[in-house]
């Protein structure tokens, strides 16, 4: 078979392949036994038709087409991975000379235009320069650390006052759309201030006592109204207070593997710091990637572009909210589906040029993180990302990861005060998983992203 490339735009090419009549003999002989069982002659069986007698009944012709086109996609891979390209959209194929039916010799000719994985050059990113805000763990960083775990020991205590922010409510609410009531629930625990239930909620049970109630207008959040907008009544019928523990020895010995409260504050203490340095380390990140996407030109496929506005914009993805559907709404996903792209592709040509790699064990802690955000079982969440052929996708967001910690490591980071910051705690993870992943078996991404079949 011979194929060859011809570059249209960056992102675009056409393949011209030609196969000769030998290579497309197999296919040819399969075509006659895939015809055989579905025509039937008197006096022979399915199956066992001569090739002679199928030419009369179907013609020459037709078992050609059927061999090309049952061979035609195998010939596509095959001149994909001959030029080392990496798919990004759907071929569209022109078959351009089949051979005579009435003739034993001649070629199949056809060209494909795709989208491919641009190439692209990397700048030396090695001392990138960013700069993060200045962070320092204080006193009262430590205080807030150790209120919010006096708070999970706290306890609630009814109060004969109007509500307050920051009070824990028992609420009953009510909603109605034109006066019809369209839901309803009783006994709702809510925070006054949490903001997560509705909006307008806060204004509304706020200085409320028991017994009280209060109407206002809102959007519905769930269900089939959601979107909508109702009135609701909020009616509290209960206003309590959070006590919290005194921060003693006692308290420390409960909450914490510590005896003593000073050592429970020492711990928060650290933790604190540790803390700010990863804010530090998440702010060095994300500047050190806007850095390299500023230094590298990525071409971006229309392909890639149009797919996902039409996936995000499907009906069924866009949870009946037509009004999401605005010019500004799309120009917002385009630019963000340009930014992952560019994202990807330097990230991955940074993974070839590090050599990194993905463990399993790399990949079941992902997983296990990942399913923990969706509140999944880690066993059905794998799954689900292997019955949806989702596994590879997750290979290589991994590997990006390793890819821009691996930059990151490299970076010059100073804080605006001028000082070098030290985020070799916060690379180390990287570099701890590098090397587990030398010593355990290893997953490579696959080369050739799902480019669909090629077929007549």
């Amino acid at each position: 078979m011979k194929s060859a490339v011809e570059n249209l735009t960056p992102t675009r090419v056409k393949l011209d392949v030609e196969v000769s009549f030998e290579e497309l003999k197999p296919s040819i002989t399969e075509a006659y036994k895939t015809i055989g069982t579905q025509v039937q002659v008197p006096g022979f069986r399915k199956g066992k038709v001569p090739n002679s007698l199928i030419d009369q009944r179907v013609g020459r012709g037709y078992v050609l087409e059927t061999a090309i086109n049952a061979g035609l996609n195998g010939w596509y891979q095959e001149a994909v991975v001959e030029n080392k390209l990496i798919p990004l959209s759907r071929p569209e194929v022109e078959i351009t000379e089949v051979p005579d039916p009435s003739g034993t010799d001649g070629v199949v000719k056809f060209q494909v235009e795709l989208d491919i994985r641009p190439e692209i050059e990397l700048p030396d990113y090695a001392g990138i320069e960013v700069e993060v805000a200045a962070v320092e763990a204080s006193d009262e960083d430590t205080t807030k650390a150790l209120d919010e775990l006096r708070g999970r020991f706290g306890t609630l205590k009814a109060e004969d006052r109007p509500a307050a922010d920051g009070d824990f409510l028992t609420i009953n609410i009510d909603a109605k759309i034109d006066g019809v009531e369209v839901d309803s629930a009783a006994d709702l625990s809510y925070q006054v201030g949490a903001g997560n239930m509705l909006d307008g909620l806060d204004e509304a049970a706020t200085g409320l006592s028991a017994g009280e109630e209060a109407i206002f207008n809102t959007k519905l959040a769930g269900g089939e109204h959601a979107g909508e907008e109702a009135q609701v009544t909020v009616k509290v019928t209960s206003v309590k207070v959070r006590e919290l523990p005194e921060a003693n020895d006692d308290f420390a010995q409960l909450a914490s593997e510590f005896d003593t409260i000073a050592e429970l504050k020492e711990d928060l203490a650290k933790q604190a710091a540790d803390s700010k340095v990863v804010e530090q380390g998440v702010e060095a990140r994300d500047k050190v990637l806007e850095a390299l996407v500023a230094l590298v030109e990525v071409p971006v496929p229309d392909s890639v572009i149009a797919e996902q506005l039409e996936q995000h914009f499907r009906p069924e993805n866009s949870h009946g909210a037509e009004e999401h559907d605005t010019e500004e709404h799309r120009a917002e996903v385009k630019e963000n589906t340009e930014k992952a792209f560019r994202n990807e592709i330097i990230l991955d040509a940074i993974a070839e040029k590090e050599e990194v790699s993905v463990s399993q064990a790399e990949l079941i802690d992902y997983i296990v993180s990942s399913a923990s955000q969706y509140g999944m079982d880690p066993n059905q969440f794998a799954q689900m990302l292997d019955s949806s052929g989702q596994v590879n996708m997750i290979v290589g967001e991994v590997r990006r990861r390793k890819a821009l910690a691996a930059v990151l490591g490299k970076a010059a980071v100073k804080d605006t005060a001028g000082v070098a910051v030290d985020l070799t705690d916060f690379v180390s993870v990287a570099s701890e998983e590098e090397e587990i992943a030398s010593e355990d078996e290893v997953i490579e991404p696959t080369a050739v992203t799902d480019p669909g079949e090629a077929r007549v």
